[in-house]
């Protein structure tokens, strides 16, 4: 035995081996919000660079990251990227409860039923105890995937239009014009441009997925039906 095998303690190997194990059991969600960390952060960076260029234009002095971090310039490019993502997943969630594509991975089987184990007399000890009650509890929890997102959308909106206000009226300080209300950005063409922009590519590459997915294959992805599969099988 080394000595570096003599000094490590079974409590650190139990603790290196169950941090591996939630690695491996959450790479997927920490592969994906790593992700979203690197690009939000890059977002910034260039962000705060295109606005110093925009300010040095017009004579002004470059603004420091931090303070760019609390302008309607950041806010506006986040949230309305934001709230397009959460509607088109709270969209998705609910059209997919209802509605069926033939052949298609994304979709439930045209003569499926609600799954019986969606019913309260179906559940167990170990179902989440809200599935295992009646009334309002249950009717929320059986809706609360898209009531969750659809709330992140509303919020996402609320921010794309006071962070879209400030950004506005920053650009009418520079330009020496007048500053406009929170409802008159929002009734303006400028506001719903930046929602339509991102809101009909959502759903083109939804609708995309969708499609493909009845003819097109990936291994190993449970967003794809077997290869082998053919075309007119409908759901995984």
């Amino acid at each position: 035995m080394t000595t570096n095998e003599a000094m490590r303690s079974p409590e650190v190997d139990r603790s290196n081996g169950g941090l591996r194990r939630r690695l491996a059991d959450n790479g997927l969600s920490v592969a994906v919000f790593t992700a979203f960390f690197l690009f939000i952060v890059l977002q910034s960076i260039f962000g705060w660079q295109v606005r110093n260029e925009e300010l040095a234009e017009y004579g002004r002095a470059a603004d420091s990251y931090l303070n760019y971090l609390t302008t309607g310039h950041f806010a506006e490019a986040v949230f309305e990227n934001w709230e397009s993502e959460f509607l088109q997943m709270g969209a998705y969630v609910l059209l997919t409860a209802y509605l069926v594509q033939r052949g298609s991975a994304e979709s439930k089987k045209p003569d499926e039923k609600d799954r019986p184990e969606d019913d309260p007399q179906h559940a167990t000890d170990e179902s989440p105890r809200p599935s295992r009650e009646h009334g309002l509890t249950q009717l929320l929890y059986r809706n609360s995937l898209a009531i969750v997102l659809f709330a992140f959308f509303a919020l996402s909106f609320l921010s794309h239009v006071l962070g879209g206000t400030a950004e506005h009226n920053e650009q009418q300080a520079l330009r020496g014009q007048p500053p406009v209300g929170t409802l008159e950005f929002l009734a303006s063409s400028d506001f719903w441009f930046q929602s339509m922009q991102n809101w009909q590519s959502e759903f083109l590459a939804v609708g995309a997925l969708i499609v493909l997915s009845i003819f097109l294959r990936q291994h190993g992805s449970p967003e794809s039906k077997p290869v082998t599969a053919p075309h007119r099988q409908t759901g995984e």
